[in-house]
């Protein structure tokens, strides 16, 4: 339980997000303010903007309990993933998509191809963000469990309220400096965590002796590169060919939360240099969100659930005071991938299905409002979808395997549409539904295709590979688009 130093903390925190966020408001005048800013904010916001909104759940609390089952090799998903796509989406594919003074992801893949993509991709990251969000509050209510004692539907509803607020008068304004304050508060918070669990355990010598103490079923916990054959989720091939090649660059690239940062910058120089300096920030990460899992193998072996590793080590290693820090750092954790979810999917809906198929000629004011139900609606339905998590071996297995389901396909025709004219349309559209399609077969039959539990790597790799395949056949037999048509769209081809 908190004492009452940290109630203060934490009190303080949570008005204090509540009021800056609030703050943003008076900038909301039509949906360029509400999904764009805009287009005035610094690299340096929207930098530590996109690393504070992917380390939620999803690495304090989920990756920190994967540490604790298998050890550092989920490292790789920022070292040997994320750093690498965040450069290539720098470079290559964030200036063309600031240029075309886009929206959406799925807004570039309809002009890319047809709007048969754009509709499935905005439906297909509508649903991902909808499941996603219950994840994290499904993680926030975990987390509030172990430290204060609160049910974890009581947990889910607090966070639902605080950020709902701020995102839902704010618009991506709001939800970009927020995310500022919360990063700094999450690696002040994370180092001092990091420390003082070293500290009590005799540093990094200290942990690898306990550790090889305790049994052979721990010497494979301090290996970064995992083999074939490991009893692991997380296999060198399946990392090389699911994460690197496809899963890390899909998300980096064709992920709306990540992308829609990148569009609200001032000019292309911000564009590039808000994911360059995010790649930086995001090199620390693993320090933050393993070692604290790594060191409650020692200090509190034995957990059931090793989703509990994390908020267990905040309780039994942080003084008075550092404790209401920490538990607000993994607070704005939650917040900040919330905020963004929320964001992108109500300017996914606004965008891509209601202002295209529904009513396409309103006044921006009208667009606005529809922007703003929306945010309250999905954010009722990631409530709702919370316990579904509860399903998976841990939270960020949870998460993973959701995007497997499409993220090999959508990188497939990103990756073909933006280096090759000639990809069709009838080629992006039928590889971007077979590898869908393949995805959902290859779980159904996975006991029989893999060797390895969870195997969400090795999905998102063949299903992408499937993709490209269909691309490159189906618009071998199509007529592509004109020169003139995919200027701006096509590397190469400038308008």
């Amino acid at each position: 339980m908190l004492a009452g130093i940290d109630y203060f903390v934490v009190i303080s925190y949570l008005v204090g997000i509540m009021i800056l966020g609030y703050y943003f408001k008076k900038y909301v005048n039509d949906t360029d303010d509400y999904f764009l800013g805009g287009r005035t904010l610094p690299f340096w916001a929207i930098g530590m903007s996109i690393v504070v909104s992917d380390i939620g759940a999803l690495d304090f609390v989920g990756v920190s309990g994967q540490a604790y089952r298998y050890g550092i090799s989920p490292a790789n998903f920022d070292w040997l993933g994320s750093v690498p796509a965040m450069l290539l989406a720098a470079f290559i594919f964030i200036p063309y998509f600031w240029k075309a003074k886009l929206y959406t992801i799925p807004e570039y893949l309809g002009r890319r191809y047809n709007d048969y993509v754009r509709i499935i991709a905005a439906v297909t990251w509508i649903i991902f963000f909808t499941l996603n969000m219950g994840v994290y509050f499904w993680a926030s209510g975990i987390l509030l469990e172990s430290i204060m004692g609160w049910p974890i539907w009581y947990s889910i509803i607090v966070t639902a309220i605080v950020t709902g607020l701020y995102t839902y008068f704010g618009g991506i304004t709001a939800v970009v400096m927020t995310d500022v304050v919360q990063m700094i508060i999450m690696f002040v918070g994370g180092f001092a965590l990091v420390f003082l669990s070293f500290y009590h355990i005799g540093g990094w010598e200290g942990l690898v002796t306990k550790l090889h103490e305790m049994g052979p079923e721990y010497q494979n916990h301090l290996n970064l590169i995992q083999p074939m054959d490991t009893n692991t989720p997380f296999p060198w091939t399946g990392i090389l060919f699911g994460l690197t090649f496809v899963m890390s660059n899909a998300y980096m690239i064709g992920n709306q939360a990540i992308v829609q940062r990148c569009l609200t910058a001032k000019n292309e120089w911000h564009a590039k240099a808000s994911m360059i300096f995010a790649a930086f920030l995001k090199m620390f990460i693993p320090v933050l969100v393993l070692f604290p899992g790594l060191v409650a193998i020692v200090l509190i072996p034995n957990l059931a659930d090793g989703d509990k590793a994390l908020p267990s080590m905040i309780r039994e290693v942080l003084p008075p005071g550092l404790t209401g820090l920490m538990f607000s750092a993994f607070f704005a954790g939650f917040m900040s991938s919330l905020d963004s979810m929320l964001n992108s999917t109500a300017t996914l809906f606004t965008k891509d299905i209601y202002q295209k198929y529904v009513k396409k000629d309103a006044a921006d004011k009208h667009y606005l409002a529809v922007g703003k139900i929306v945010t309250l609606t999905i954010l009722i339905f990631g409530v709702i979808s919370a316990p579904l998590s509860s399903y998976f071996e841990g939270i960020y297995i949870a998460i993973q395997t959701f995007l497997s389901y499409f993220q090999g396909p959508i990188f497939s025709i990103l990756l073909l549409g933006i280096f090759w004219k000639g990809a069709t349309q009838w080629g992006g559209f039928t590889a971007f539904i077979g590898g869908i399609f393949s995805s959902f077969l290859m779980y159904q039959y996975s006991d029989s295709l893999f060797t390895i539990q969870n195997p969400f790597l090795y999905v998102s790799w063949w299903s992408f590979i499937v993709g490209l395949i269909l691309n490159i056949v189906v618009s071998s037999f199509t007529k592509s688009y004109s020169d003139k048509k995919l200027a701006g769209l096509v590397y190469g081809l400038s308008e």
